[in-house]
């Protein structure tokens, strides 16, 4: 391990170690995720899954940040999926369990918001979590790479964010081999399904912040994607 990546991880334990140390930090999280949702999932996705990014960039690089990376462009980036997150966890939390009840099985809705672990809530969480993962989770993964993509091609700069987006050109750069092979066919079946159905277990006001620390793991993803592309 090298002095950057203790640096690293002091720096990340010490960001998260208020939330379980002092019960006053806690309770305030809990208040403003209850009271404005939208904001705290815009800045959880901005920290947390730009967090993702440096340590996705780490592998490639060996640097947590370099020139031409655009972290603060990325941020934004993650701030604005973010709300898209959350926006998908309401439809499909509230739509899922109205599906399930359609087809039969009584009380969804009610055994999602059940204390404890049951057969029935686990069902209604991995339904949940499926049609998450195979209606929102690819349109998100793609449109992330190709916002990627574009704050590249402007050399980070945050002002990318103000310049139209050369759709035709970045989709058809995309390794769709790649993109389809690992990224939609092993991420989503064997990691992102079982993690967002753990998601869906826990209560409302931490699946938000538990899917933004996923979000790391999906900047270690595209990272890993990023290598295969170019061995191919």
């Amino acid at each position: 391990m090298k002095r950057k990546d203790f640096y690293f991880i002091v720096g990340f334990i010490l960001f998260l170690a208020p939330f379980f140390i002092f019960e006053l930090v806690l309770d305030a999280y809990k208040y403003l995720n209850q009271q404005h949702g939208m904001i705290m999932s815009f800045a959880k996705f901005a920290v947390l899954a730009t967090t993702g990014e440096a340590i996705g960039l780490r592998i490639k690089s060996g640097n947590y940040n370099q020139p031409g990376f655009g972290i603060l462009a990325r941020a934004m980036v993650w701030g604005f999926l973010g709300l898209t997150i959350q926006l998908a966890f309401i439809i499909f939390s509230t739509g899922a369990p109205k599906f399930l009840e359609y087809m039969g099985i009584e009380q969804a809705s009610i055994l999602l918001q059940s204390s404890g672990l049951s057969a029935g809530k686990l069902l209604v969480a991995f339904t949940i979590s499926v049609t998450l993962n195979l209606i929102y989770g690819p349109i998100m993964m793609t449109l992330h790479k190709i916002t990627d993509a574009h704050i590249e091609m402007n050399d980070g700069r945050f002002s990318s964010l103000l310049k139209p987006i050369k759709m035709g050109k970045i989709l058809t750069g995309i390794n769709w081999h790649v993109q389809w092979n690992f990224v939609f066919k092993k991420t989503i079946p064997f990691f992102w399904i079982p993690a967002h159905t753990i998601t869906f277990l826990l209560s409302p006001e931490y699946r938000v912040l538990f899917a933004a620390v996923l979000g790391i793991m999906l900047g270690v993803f595209l990272a890993v994607a990023a290598v295969s592309g170019k061995q191919k």
